[in-house]
């Protein structure tokens, strides 16, 4: 079921937005999720394929790392991180940041949220993959939550 659902929703969209958890999911190699974050980098990888996502992703993905000391795995995030060439990193401007605003006021989404939606919809990616269903909410992007792919654990 979620394969399925997942390549579905690939095929809709051309260019897709990024939520950090499907960064972490894919570095981690969780083992309930990784099956889905490797087809998501898979389909990246393909030369008509894109994706976004916000530079807030490494700053979410490097705080654990640098609160516990642990600089190779900064490292590693970094050298796996920068392997997509269409993978596109893209920082918060003062545009972002008033499409952020918009957003947050409208659907209650806390600050890094919005900025991850904006920046998806500054990119003008048409769908995000994530897993905080906060981002169904937010209209005119697609929203695909990990979580309501997989079997319901038992």
């Amino acid at each position: 079921m979620g394969l399925t659902a997942l390549h579905a929703f690939l095929r809709r969209h051309r260019r897709i937005a990024l939520d950090t958890s499907v960064f972490i999911y894919q570095v981690e190699a969780n083992a309930r999720y990784v099956e889905l974050t490797d087809s998501v980098f898979a389909w990246l990888n393909r030369p008509d394929c894109t994706a976004v996502t916000s530079t807030i992703t490494m700053t979410e993905l490097l705080v654990p790392a640098y609160r516990s000391g642990a600089e190779q795995q900064v490292n590693d995030f970094y050298a796996l991180l920068s392997i997509y060439p269409n993978l596109d990193w893209i920082a918060p401007s003062l545009e972002i940041a008033d499409i952020a605003a918009r957003i947050r006021a409208a659907h209650r989404l806390r600050t890094p949220d919005a900025l991850q939606a904006a920046t998806a919809m500054h990119a003008q990616a048409t769908g995000l993959i994530t897993n905080d269903p906060v981002f169904e909410r937010v209209e005119g992007l697609e929203a695909l939550v990990l979580d309501r792919k997989l079997p319901r654990a038992t």
